[in-house]
């Protein structure tokens, strides 16, 4: 997986008030607790663990070396049968070795509880992109989709346990919409 040429520009200001997703986007707790509360079966499948390169702008949000591996988890949030959110995480290998151990061996369960159920992460503030089709993510995420929309929102933000930190992006999928708020 290659993400290193695309261009990448996140806003730190969340879509205005017209945007249908801004509920979802401006979420500060849990995602997944908050898809949970809404959805009464919930589940996370594992689309991809593996060692790779991140994009240049994921690389130097995590302090990564531009040609550095980093280990990249995809994984889709369902809601009944309906893939509501796609998320990928880029985690440094160095922190796999020591704050963030645990979650090389994650595998359905979500990233999410984990990184919530501990008061010492700290979180960055969040940052928004609407993706178009010419985005690697939109065009992952659009994988199960029936139809691809226009456009994807999706939101990022690193979690950062003893100075080890982890990014974490996650795309709304139109399913969300359909669950109440």
């Amino acid at each position: 997986m290659n993400f290193r040429h695309q261009p990448l520009i996140w806003q730190t200001r969340a879509p205005g008030a017209k945007c249908l997703f801004r509920p979802w986007l401006i979420e500060q707790g849990s995602l997944t607790k908050s898809i949970q509360l809404r959805c009464s079966a919930f589940s996370v499948r594992n689309v991809q663990l593996n060692q790779g390169k991140a994009c240049r702008d994921e690389a130097a949000l995590v302090g990564l070396e531009q040609r550095e591996q980093a280990l990249l988890r995809e994984v889709y949030l369902y809601c009944h049968e309906k893939p509501v959110v796609f998320a990928h995480s880029v985690i440094p290998l160095q922190g796999l070795r020591g704050p963030w151990q645990a979650l090389s061996g994650l595998g359905n369960k979500p990233l999410g509880a984990a990184l919530f159920a501990n008061p010492v992460i700290k979180r960055s503030p969040l940052a928004y992109k609407k993706l178009g089709s010419r985005h690697e993510l939109y065009r992952r995420a659009c994988r199960l989709l029936e139809i691809a929309p226009p456009f994807l929102w999706a939101r990022r933000s690193v979690f950062s346990l003893k100075n080890s930190p982890i990014l974490v992006t996650e795309v709304f999928l139109p399913p969300i919409l359909d669950l109440p708020l």
